[in-house]
């Protein structure tokens, strides 16, 4: 994912570049807003981390230039901590205000939060069809990524398969043979039952989820298996 970082403080431009490279996301950074302007329309950005007050185009009018075009989640981090800014940055379509100094953690939370929501909520965002979150889950069936509790989790091809499928159809019990034919791509026999029970057994180990009383993966006996919404 691409975040836009806009602040003239070099020092806390770096340092939340640093933070969020150590989330893997892709990072833009300027120190002036003018030179973002120019690159709006070539990059496609996720989300942007603006300063107010910026010494060329202040973060109010950047902010308002974006929302021209883009929807994408922005978050104020400003030294401006008086009310009335904080509503006029709301007004401008801000999704959220942080005061400076801030803690780098509780920025990258709110970071994560903000495009959990944007990639869920958005029907019009490309990324939504491959990107599944919800409770603590976030799945990515276009880079075969998988977080839980915000913290990435390797998983083999197989069970990545498995839990992209429960996610999908989360509420509902995927039938056991459903869930086979889905995934391994051939037709179901009944011992095959014990295979797709080792793969849910290491998915729970790995989600430290309990398997005599399961909180995610369930198993509902002689049907299938669900996940809850």
């Amino acid at each position: 994912m691409n975040i836009l970082v806009v602040d003239d403080e070099k020092e806390i431009a770096d340092l939340i570049e640093i933070y969020l490279k150590n989330e893997n996301y892709n990072v833009y950074k300027f120190y002036e807003s003018k030179d973002v302007l120019e690159i709006l329309d070539k990059v496609k950005f996720d989300l942007a981390i603006l300063d107010i007050m910026m010494p060329d185009i202040d973060g109010f009018a950047l902010c308002n230039k974006i929302r021209e075009k883009y929807m994408f989640p922005i978050i104020f981090v400003t030294a401006k901590i008086e009310a009335i800014d904080k509503i006029n940055g709301f007004n401008l379509g801000a999704d959220d205000y942080i005061t400076k100094p801030f803690q780098p953690l509780e920025l990258m939370a709110r970071v994560k939060a903000q495009l959990r929501r944007y990639t869920e909520y958005n029907p019009n965002n490309e990324d939504s069809k491959n990107i599944i979150s919800f409770q603590n889950i976030m799945i990515n069936n276009k880079t075969h990524e998988f977080y839980f509790n915000d913290k990435k989790i390797k998983l083999t091809p197989i069970e990545f398969a498995i839990m992209w499928c429960l996610c999908l159809n989360r509420g509902n019990v995927v039938k056991t043979d459903e869930l086979f034919k889905e995934v391994w791509q051939e037709k179901y026999y009944g011992n095959d039952n014990n295979t797709i029970m080792v793969h849910i057994r290491h998915l729970r180990e790995k989600m430290n989820d309990n398997g005599k009383k399961p909180k995610y993966i369930k198993t509902i006996w002689g049907v299938g298996y669900k996940i809850e919404k």
